[in-house]
């Protein structure tokens, strides 16, 4: 260019002589006539590219060539900024798979982590607690019959959509085992539900049984990840649909009700049956306490009778015409005083007995008067007595 050789002494000023390598600053043109490049109203771009040019030159070491220590002073920037960028950060919920010259090599746990720079060592980070999601059958609005219309066991079509939760066990294998880990993650969870449902009726599938065709299936997929050593975890499979066809879909809808009912009716039963049955045991047990808690008082009577018995026996030996006559007496008064009879002892009398009218109403209102006639009944003596009950 013009304004760069030495020779050409260039639009807006000529180089001063002596020096070729060094340059003075160009004159500016003296006047009041209008300004434009290099004619005042501040600083000239190509002198300020002049003086640059002219520092890099000298820094380099002149023309003859770059100065040693200018050379390694660079290459020594360089490397420590290309050993600065081996570092690098895992988040708590990654690891990191470090591979040398694209071979697995290791893997790093959460934390600042190093590894040689690129070209030597590769950092791959894989989140291995978030949990993915793969949707067989439909995805929102768009439906896939293909995938979801399956022959279960009875020979039925059934339209079928589910979704497989799993997550990354295993970053390395995950990587490296499978090319496509979320592609082979939809084909297993298809091949497995197929297999599974061709096993189990129609009926079965839409009403009662989708847990268990939910834990089959992901007990399956797993199964076979693991033989592929994919290094995937399945969290869970779930059901989100289970249609018959739709020509017969009213029909089936009827059934599955009429199942729900009957299923209603034999829980109402149940409960029922397990009311009564509390109800007739405790009944029972509270029979049974009252037998026992009977017979109890009936032995303690029986022996209490006995006991008595045996101190009347013993009585009755020493002395058998008073015991005789007691025990009469107390029957006589036991069995009279619920009557309104009054025996009266006439004999030796000198003066007519005159009762009070109390003693002839019913037990009932004169079971408080009774005491109060008994002063006026004459005890009968022992031989009249012993008698009379001859």
């Amino acid at each position: 260019m013009p304004w760069n050789d030495n020779a050409n002494p260039g639009p807006w000023g000529s180089p001063s002589g002596g020096d070729g390598d060094r340059r003075d600053p160009p004159r500016r043109p003296q006047g009041g006539g209008p300004r434009g490049p290099g004619r005042g109203g501040g600083p000239d771009f190509n002198v300020n590219v002049e003086r640059l040019i002219q520092r890099l030159r000298e820094l380099m070491g002149g023309p003859g060539g770059m100065k040693p220590s200018v050379l390694f002073a660079i290459l020594g920037g360089a490397f420590g900024l290309w050993a600065l960028s081996g570092f690098y950060i895992v988040q708590p919920n990654e690891q990191a798979v470090v591979t040398t010259f694209g071979a697995y090599s290791r893997s790093e746990t959460p934390g600042l982590r190093y590894h040689v720079p690129f070209p030597v060592e590769r950092v791959e980070k894989v989140a291995v607690t978030t949990l993915n999601r793969t949707d067989v059958g439909s995805n929102g609005d768009n439906e896939a019959p293909a995938e979801s219309l399956m022959l279960t066991g009875d020979e039925q079509i059934v339209d079928l959509d589910f979704s497989v939760t799993w997550r990354i066990s295993d970053p390395s294998k995950y990587l490296f085992s499978v090319r496509d880990p979320k592609l082979a993650v939809k084909d297993v969870a298809e091949s497995a539900m197929r297999e599974v449902v061709g096993k189990i009726p129609l009926q079965p599938l839409i009403s009662t049984e989708r847990g268990q065709v939910q834990q089959r299936t992901a007990e399956l997929m797993q199964k076979t990840l693991d033989s592929w050593n994919t290094g995937i975890s399945i969290v869970e499979v779930q059901i989100r649909s289970a249609d018959p066809p739709q020509e017969v879909a009213g029909d089936f809808r009827e059934v599955n009700n009429a199942v729900q009912d009957a299923d209603s009716y034999k829980n109402e039963a149940d409960t029922y049956a397990n009311r009564v049955v509390n109800e007739a045991k405790g009944d029972a047990s509270r029979i049974i306490q009252a037998a026992e808690a009977y017979r109890e008082q009936a032995v303690r009577e029986a022996t209490g009778e006995t006991a008595r018995f045996n101190q009347l026996y013993a009585e009755y030996k020493r002395a058998p015409g008073v015991t005789r006559d007691r025990l009469y007496i107390e029957s006589m008064q036991r069995i009279l005083q619920r009557t309104n009879k009054v025996v009266i002892d006439a004999k030796g009398a000198t003066a007519p007995i005159i009762l009070p009218p109390d003693v002839f109403r019913p037990k009932g209102s004169a079971s408080t008067s009774a005491p109060a006639i008994q002063p006026q009944v004459s005890a009968p003596t022992p031989q009249p007595q012993a008698k009379a009950s001859q």
